[in-house]
């Protein structure tokens, strides 16, 4: 199962289009044999609201046990339902990409510097951001405190960050990335490689937070998603022959 993140979908439509938020990995997954199922949680909810749409959107499935694979914020909603909810008796891994496990300094910024306004502006039209209090610094602290990993469930992650020089940054993310790199390192232009480690590592890639789930908003950016995603299924186990153990080429050029 793919697990959206912060102001994330399973799928949107305008006239005409579909557009996945895991652009293109489900149904990759699928022409290799795999079930892949994508959830819709609450965009932009607490951590544990949208813990809780994702053990209802679990238990409506048939599948006895299944592996899933959240995207940034979606990462914390798995592990809380995991330690909390009791989802850990269906679920046999979790591998999480871009979740910023040790929060992000933007975060930070929004809650408490210059950015403040901002986030006014947004809550007055109607947007609920209970999710962005959950992802600054301290409130990481505290959540790893509180959510201990499940014995039973493998943990894992894939780490995503802009490290090269040449690696290219998309326009929308150059700000953050300068601001994160000057206070924090290496990041996906969202959040720090650093905040991302937890479990096992099965990839390191060199990708801004976007095209870690297929999205590519720079020109120069080649960095294969679906590759990325079908490696990871074959690193789980129980994957059918069609999926290769091996990790692709994952850099940008």
């Amino acid at each position: 199962m793919l697990v959206h993140g912060l102001f994330g979908f399973d799928r949107i439509g305008v006239p005409g289009a579909r557009f996945d938020y895991f652009r293109g990995i489900a149904r990759h997954l699928e022409t290799l044999g795999c079930h892949a199922h994508a959830v819709r949680l609450p965009a932009a909810a607490s951590v544990p609201d949208r813990a809780r749409e994702l053990v209802a959107a679990i238990d409506a499935l048939a599948h006895e046990r299944i592996d899933l694979i959240a995207h940034s914020l979606g990462g914390l909603d798995a592990r809380y339902a995991l330690t909390h909810l009791g989802l850990a008796r269906r679920v046999r891994s979790l591998v999480t990409v871009g979740t910023p496990h040790r929060g992000t300094p933007l975060a930070d910024l929004a809650l408490q510097g210059p950015l403040d306004r901002v986030r006014r502006v947004i809550a007055a039209l109607g947007v609920p951001l209970e999710a962005l209090e959950w992802l600054s610094t301290a409130a990481l602290a505290t959540f790893n405190a509180q959510v201990i990993d499940v014995p039973g469930v493998r943990y894992a992650c894939v780490v995503g960050g802009m490290h090269r020089a040449d690696s290219p940054v998309p326009l929308a993310l150059i700000p953050a990335h300068t601001y994160l790199r000057r206070v924090a390192g290496p990041n996906d232009g969202l959040v720090p490689v650093s905040s991302q480690y937890w479990g096992e590592t099965l990839a390191e890639i060199e990708a801004d937070h976007f095209a870690q789930i297929g999205w590519r908003v720079t020109a120069r950016h080649t960095f294969d998603a679906p590759a990325l995603y079908a490696f990871v299924v074959a690193r789980l186990g129980d994957a059918p022959p069609t999926v290769a153990a091996v990790q692709p080429t994952v850099e940008a050029s």
